[in-house]
């Protein structure tokens, strides 16, 4: 005979119509009286288990649960249109080329939370055989802003782009004057 579950440990259960496994926790009520339910799914038993616990560490770290599809291109155009607002107009229309020219094209599809340090330096390096140092600064300065203000609204946990030093770039991609 199987063994029961401890109370909190939630439930685990087929869902045919998906033909996935299906995990879920009560977390408590909102203030409504509504039970919190939060769930993870998968094709296995323990694949379903893994989703839920990665669920309720978000829900503790206080980031929120729905925002799976949040992408690159979002965070980026967020802060252009928000987090730009007490800049000069040329710093704005600087910092716009530069995302719209180098940011959103390379990394813009890609999920916000799924973004690593490995991708942003590979990207970087990519575009260090066309622009300059100065210029690869600014695109790297554009995308860290950008996901800085995406983590202060809870769309990830953390920034990334931190982690990542920018290359040399091309020395003749800006001669001097």
């Amino acid at each position: 005979m199987t063994e029961r579950r401890s109370k909190g440990d939630g439930g685990l259960h087929w869902d045919e119509r998906r033909q996935r496994w299906i995990a879920t926790v009560t977390l408590g009520y909102d203030g409504r009286g509504k039970r919190i339910v939060k769930k993870g799914s998968g094709r296995t038993k323990t694949e379903a288990k893994r989703k839920l616990r990665e669920v309720l560490r978000d829900h503790e770290d206080g980031v929120a649960v729905g925002d799976d599809t949040y992408t690159v291109k979002q965070a980026v155009e967020d802060w252009l249109a928000f987090g730009l607002n007490s800049r000069d107009e040329e710093t704005r229309a600087a910092n716009e080329s530069l995302s719209r020219n180098h940011v959103i094209p390379h990394l813009g599809a890609r999920r916000l939370r799924d973004l690593t340090a490995r991708e942003v330096d590979a990207w970087l390096l990519g575009l260090s055989g066309n622009l300059s140092t100065r210029t690869l600064r600014g695109v790297r300065a554009c995308l860290v802003r950008a996901v800085n203000r995406a983590m202060a609204r809870d769309k990830v946990k953390r920034n990334v782009v931190l982690l990542c030093t920018v290359p040399t770039g091309d020395p003749v991609a800006r001669r001097s004057r």
